[in-house]
């Protein structure tokens, strides 16, 4: 017999890609998970401080991505810590939090990032209700990309204490260059959060990109400006990885420059993160992809995704012919930053 909070495998639908397969039985989707997977847990003193607990695979194929070797399991054949019980991991987490080094740091609750943790929801979900039964109070952060199910965010909003949220880009075209995926349902959800769940909120993330998004920046910080000018938002500095290893780093003008954006079009909460001015080049805009961006920046992220294998253009993970035999998933940078 399954077990109840295993159901949602069988018929997968927790993202907006919808795949509808029966991951229980083996079948892929565009994340191309089974089981749920901990690539690896930790103390962690980035804000907000916690027990971190990183999920392996992810919904987007993103060229930029910092956590490669997580999101990209298992195609890229990196070690990950591997499958956990939900009330193995929730005693675990609980130990790990309420340990003298975790007080020392100031831990003070459960943090699930990934990779993203939308497509293990009822392993997270399951963890959390363990962890509840010996720790009522016990608090939870949920980092993600954005990219689930009306349903499944109102899930989420459910056990969550707080939630971190990335935004990439405003625009569809330059969204699924970037990541494969439409960027409307993160908006969707984004507006709904800050709507109707602002005291979870713990911050947007956007990620900023030299030549790759820096137009999105104006449009990202109006789109949320409009909702509640006092949200707060943290810019995340590009440094080179993956696809775009080679790429440069945001320069600290550049992220100055998005503060001072933020500011314009009225946001009051903003601050920005990272290393910065980290040397790379830009590579030319490949010719085979020209037509089928109209954006100067989508095509430059399409070039990189062509460049790492990406055979579907525009970018579409769902409908790809090749999103169980992704070349995307299976490259290896050579440069790490």
């Amino acid at each position: 017999m399954v077990e109840k909070w295993l159901e949602d495998l069988e018929s997968c639908q927790l993202c907006e890609h919808r795949c509808r397969v029966n991951r229980l039985q083996g079948e892929k989707g565009v994340c191309c998970m089974t089981f749920p997977v901990v690539a690896s847990a930790c103390l962690h003193p980035a804000p907000p401080k916690s027990y971190t607990v990183f999920t392996a695979g992810c919904n987007f194929k993103c060229v930029n991505c910092q956590n490669w070797t997580i999101s990209q399991y298992p195609d890229n054949g990196q070690s990950v810590r591997g499958s956990i019980g939900p009330q193995e991991l929730a005693s675990e987490c609980l130990e790990q939090l309420h340990s003298f080094v975790g007080r020392l740091m100031g831990a003070d609750r459960l943090f699930f990032s990934g990779g993203e943790p939308t497509i293990h929801l009822p392993y997270i979900e399951e963890v959390v209700r363990n962890a509840r039964i010996s720790a009522p109070d016990t608090k939870v952060n949920f980092d993600t990309n954005g990219y689930l199910t009306e349903e499944s965010l109102e899930r989420v909003l459910r056990f969550t204490t707080s939630i971190t949220f990335d935004l990439k880009a405003f625009h569809n075209e330059v969204h699924r260059a970037i990541t494969g995926a439409d960027a409307q349902p993160v908006l969707r959800n984004a507006r709904h959060i800050a709507t109707y769940a602002r005291d979870k909120l713990w911050e947007f993330r956007i990620p900023v990109i030299p030549g790759v998004n820096e137009g999105e920046i104006e449009p990202l910080c109006q789109f949320i400006a409009d909702v509640d000018s006092s949200l707060p938002v943290c810019f995340l500095a590009f440094r080179p990885n993956f696809l775009l290893e080679e790429h440069p780093g945001a320069t600290f003008k550049l992220m100055e420059r998005c503060v001072a954006t933020g500011r314009k079009v009225g946001l009051r909460s903003m601050y920005w993160s990272g290393q910065a001015n980290i040397s790379g080049k830009v590579r030319e805009i490949d010719a085979a992809v020209e037509d089928y961006y109209q954006h100067p920046e989508a095509r430059l992220a399409a070039s990189y995704a062509l460049r790492g294998g990406c055979a579907t253009h525009p970018r579409e993970c769902k409908i790809c012919d090749f999103r169980n035999q992704c070349r995307v998933k299976r490259y290896i940078p050579h440069r790490s930053t």
